[in-house]
Parts: C-alpha cells; sequence; structure tokens
C-alpha cells in the first residue's frame, strides 16, 4: 500500500507539471507558429490540455481509491465487493446525496439529462425504501392461549415464591439471548461474570435466577436484587450497540441511547453498520454483551449487600477446608 501511495503521489505530481508544459508551449505554438489570437489559441489548446489531463489522472483516481477502501478495510467474513454494497446501500442519506448530486448534473444544459433524471429518481426510491425500513414499528405479540382449567387446588406453602438474592427479568423479544436451543450466549456470560467476581472479590455471587416478563416492553430487561430493581434497560438482538467513547467521529443513522452500563452516548444500529461504525472509531458491541456489562458492574457495585450469613458460612466451609486448625481457632465449635 505504501508502495502505491507513493506512486500515485508521483503520478499526479508527474500529471499536474505535463499539463502546465502543454497549456503554455500550446499558446506559444498557436501565437507563433499559427499566428492565433491569444484567446483563440487558449481556447483550443487549453480546451485539448485539460481533455488529455483527465484522461491522463483517472487511472491514478482509481488505484488511490482502490488503496483507501483497502487500508481502510476492517478485518471481517465477507469479501470486499459484499462489504462496499452494504456501507454504501445501508444509509438513506448516502442515497439521498448521491441523488442530490445526480439530480444537479440532470439540469446541466449539453448533459444526457434524461439518464441523469431517471438514476436521480432510483436513488430516491432506493433511499425512501431504506428509510421506510428502518422506521418500521416492531411487530406486535400474538397472545397466547392458555388451556382452560376448571379444576381449583387448594394453595400450599410450596406457592409462596422467596425472593432471589439476584434475578433478572426479560421482554420475550430477549428469551432468545437465554435459550441454548437457540444459540443464547448470555448464560455463558453470566456464569463467566460469577467466576471472575469470584477470583477477584473472594466470594461467589448468588446465581442469577432469568425469568420472563409479559408485563415488561419487548426489548426490556431489568435486574433485580432481593425483589427490588437495581438496574433496567433495553437490549435488540440482531443489532450491534455502537458506544461513543469521547473519540468517534461522524454520526450513525439508528436509535440513539445511552449505555447502561456507563452512560456513554451510544446507538443501536443494524449489523450492516458495524463496520463503518468501527471505523469512525465507535466501540460497538452485541446485545447479549450489553446485558452481561451493565450485570456486571451492578454486582460490582452492590458487592456488600450480596455478602451476607448464607455467603459468610460458605466461605467459613470453604476455608475449613484448607486450613482447618486456622478455622477451628477463630470460629470454635459451639
Amino acid at each position: 500500500m505504501d508502495g502505491a501511495s507513493k506512486f500515485v503521489r508521483g503520478d499526479a505530481i508527474a500529471g499536474i507539471l505535463i499539463m502546465v508544459i502543454n497549456v503554455v508551449g500550446g499558446l506559444l505554438v498557436g501565437v507563433l507558429q499559427h499566428g492565433m489570437s491569444i484567446g483563440s489559441a487558449a481556447e483550443s489548446y487549453t480546451l485539448l490540455t485539460i481533455g488529455d489531463g483527465l484522461v491522463a489522472q483517472i487511472p491514478a483516481l482509481v488505484i488511490s481509491t482502490a488503496a483507501g477502501v483497502i487500508v481502510t478495510r476492517v478485518s471481517t467474513d465477507q469479501d470486499v465487493g459484499e462489504q462496499m454494497v452494504g456501507q454504501l446501500f445501508s444509509n438513506p442519506r448516502v442515497m439521498l446525496l448521491a441523488a442530490a448530486v445526480l439530480g444537479l448534473l440532470g439540469m446541466v444544459p449539453g448533459m444526457p439529462n434524461l439518464v441523469f433524471l431517471l438514476f436521480t429518481a432510483a436513488l430516491l426510491g432506493l433511499a425512501w425504501w431504506l428509510r421506510g425500513r428502518e422506521e418500521k414499528a416492531p411487530e406486535e405479540p400474538q397472545p397466547v392461549k392458555m388451556p382452560e382449567n376448571n379444576s381449583v387446588v387448594e394453595a400450599t406453602w410450596n406457592d409462596v415464591q422467596l425472593e432471589d438474592s439476584l434475578g433478572m427479568e426479560v421482554g420475550y423479544r430477549l428469551i432468545p439471548m437465554v435459550d441454548f436451543q437457540q444459540d443464547g450466549e448470555l448464560l455463558g456470560r453470566i456464569r463467566s461474570i460469577r467466576k471472575k467476581f469470584a477470583q477477584d472479590m473472594g466470594f461467589l455471587p448468588p446465581v442469577v435466577h432469568i425469568r420472563d416478563n409479559m408485563d415488561l416492553q419487548p426489548a426490556r430487561y431489568r435486574i433485580l436484587m432481593k425483589g427490588v430493581e437495581i438496574g433496567s434497560g433495553d437490549a435488540y438482538p440482531g443489532r450491534w450497540l455502537a458506544i461513543n467513547p469521547g473519540t468517534a467521529a461522524g454520526t450513525l443513522p439508528g436509535e440513539k441511547t445511552v449505555d447502561p452500563a456507563f452512560g456513554l452516548d451510544a446507538i443501536w444500529i443494524e449489523s450492516a453498520l458495524k463496520e463503518q461504525a468501527q471505523i469512525q472509531g465507535f466501540t460497538v458491541v452485541e446485545a447479549s454483551t450489553v446485558v452481561a456489562t451493565h450485570l456486571n458492574h451492578l454486582i460490582g457495585q452492590f458487592s456488600a449487600e450480596l455478602f451476607g450469613r448464607q455467603e459468610a458460612q460458605q466461605l467459613l466451609d470453604r476455608v475449613s477446608q484448607e486450613m482447618p486448625k486456622l478455622t477451628e481457632d477463630l470460629v470454635p465449635a459451639s
């Protein structure tokens, strides 16, 4: 790439020098040899020089464009063609800008107006379709028909639900994230969080009990500690959260939000914009990572409330296996 860039720079400088020499030499030839006026010579030879210069610079333009695309490409499974098509035709603003430029060219006298105007109409239609797809409302859930049961069972103490030390409730759109049969990754991430917390803090946090809650918004989740909500947020499986660490350049189309864990400005974007967001300096994470990071942040924040009598007893039992004499001296048997 470095060699290609040097070649393009050298070719461009040489082309500019050749154009200057052609303009000056053309004026001298026209005035001195052919007896033309300065205006006529300038009109003829300058026009020819500009045409020759454009033809000479087109290969350099193509090479520089290809070098820029390859250098700034993000590593992914897609080839370059799929990436370019996905980035060019996924943002309606790009289509609107291109349509405006083609529309202006179509109104210039002497240009193939019909062709430019047809392309303008096609790009406007594509931009309208892309914007409509972004604003498409989510589908409403179908009501679940419950089986009728006329028998009434007497209530028992087993019907009393004890509050979990740590729990999570999710809307119906987030159920696939916690279902192994649907390749859900959230449970595995939560196990890793508990293991890392135990290594850092010295005790194992409670198991996170996850339940679905149809009263929540479809993409809503909330984290509970002993029945009290300590945090909540939204997650959209299939999309990516582009978080602005403070150094990202430009904007992205999508749903603006705030990172639930650290409060940074963020945008929920489509998968096709992931590479573009990374190029612009955004930190891009998937939905399950957003929820897991939020949970990890809250567990660390409320770690003192998580260490109770039960956890202390479990810690003593663990220490007694390794150092029984020390445990007996510190906690004598009653």
